[in-house]
């Protein structure tokens, strides 16, 4: 705990506050809800935000051959060893005969569906679409471990034609980089483009028009098309399916942590304005125990949401063979069991000292209701969540190099 207190004490001092996070049409709209003297609206409204993307269902669909990887692809997508608890039932044969739901085990709002194989005499790209309930996927995950075939193809135009997204995935490239490596002047590079550059002829010869084709490996899911293929998702949902998508996915490259910060970052406003407000309520130390109660929630979640939490960090041991401890001593922010109540208020105390006067500075001129003094927890909350995710941020960026480092030796 004294380590974690001394190392947040000169931390408030770089942490500027501003409303430049805030979207502008947010802000507009912050503006005129209080020049109308209807404060109530406006914190509804953000409550009402926070509670969509809590509530925000994302539904994937993965589908392909039998054998090709689907299971795996969903456990890796999850973050779970394939003999996991939650995780999807891997095997040789085909082991999934209708749709199966696969939740995220801590973003239950996020759903990878295993669908059943193609690739069957009987299969017809519409009939199987309409099997499989076609309209309730958000987006379809087509996927090969060896080549595309027409009938990836037939299924992806079908997709097409009802106005769905899809994307190809060519799995266990590792295995393809193993054969190729016993070759003569062996390069990955011209391998994996060799690869690459067969399934888009394949997908283009059969009718597929600018084929997305990702090239990943379950050993190894942080490496080769993982983290763009993840990107490329979220950057083509719309603004509250993107955030929870970002938010469940696995902790295993620097591109997705920096993305899961600016998403979490995007609400620390809506925070800090529900904490603000909350003061304003007339009831001796409520908002304040709330504030405490609300304040702990987050710091767990963003411990959670950056794979920090126990649970994940078991899951990265095991799945790079380092001692949980080794990645353990990387992190300098408080640890579960150090967030405790008076921690919590040493850092509101922290950034209450820091922001006093600038918040009189800030708001004053802006509220003309007799509340700006009370106000002064906006930039305080704010403050103080902000240094928590930049602290959470940097330590799961800490735990992946420890991890990446552990995997490069193995």
């Amino acid at each position: 705990m004294a380590l974690a207190r001394d190392a947040l004490d000169d931390r408030f001092q770089d942490t500027d506050f501003n409303l430049s996070t805030v979207p502008k049409e947010d802000l507009e709209e912050l503006m005129a809800a209080v020049e109308r003297g209807n404060i109530s609206e406006m914190v509804s409204k953000v409550q009402e935000s926070l509670e969509q993307l809590e509530n925000v269902k994302l539904n994937i669909a993965i589908t392909g051959e039998s054998g090709c990887g689907k299971s795996s692809f969903i456990n890796a997508m999850q973050g779970l060893d394939d003999d996991d608890e939650y995780a999807a039932k891997v095997d040789v044969t085909e082991t999934t005969m209708e749709p199966t739901p696969y939740p995220h085990p801590k973003h239950q709002n996020v759903t990878l569906w295993d669908l059943p194989g193609i690739g069957t005499p009987s299969f017809r790209p519409g009939s199987y679409l309409q099997q499989v309930n076609f309209a309730y996927y958000d987006f379809f995950i087509i996927i090969a471990s060896e080549r595309f075939k027409s009938t990836h193809a037939d299924l992806a135009q079908e997709i097409q034609r009802m106005e769905k997204k899809f994307y190809f995935v060519r799995s266990k490239v590792d295995v393809d980089l193993y054969n190729e490596k016993r070759r003569k002047n062996f390069s990955e590079e011209t391998t994996l483009k060799k690869i690459r550059d067969d399934c888009m002829t394949k997908l283009q010869g059969a009718g597929v028009t600018s084929p997305q084709v990702f090239l990943v490996s379950r050993c190894e899911f942080g490496k080769y098309d993982s983290p763009r293929l993840q990107e490329t998702l979220a950057d083509e949902l719309d603004s509250h399916k993107r955030h929870v998508f970002l938010l469940s996915l696995p902790s295993i490259s620097r591109p997705i942590l920096e993305r899961k910060k600016e998403a979490l970052l995007s609400q620390i406003w809506k925070q800090g304005l529900v904490f603000c407000f909350l003061s304003l309520l007339p009831i001796p130390g409520l908002s304040f125990a709330y504030n405490v109660c609300r304040l702990r929630h987050c710091m767990a979640s963003y411990r959670k949401n950056f794979g920090l939490d126990d649970d994940s960090l078991v899951n990265l041991s095991k799945m790079v063979g380092k001692p949980i401890a080794d990645l353990k001593a990387v992190i300098k922010s408080p640890l579960e069991e150090e967030m405790s109540t008076h921690f919590i208020e040493y850092l509101l105390g922290k950034a209450e000292n820091h922001y006093m006067t600038l918040t009189e500075r800030i708001f004053r001129g802006i509220f003309q209701f007799g509340v700006h003094v009370k106000l002064r927890s906006f930039p305080v909350t704010y403050a103080t969540l902000k240094r928590i995710l930049n602290d959470v941020a940097e330590d799961a960026q800490r735990v992946l190099t420890k991890a990446l480092e552990a995997e490069e030796k193995n």
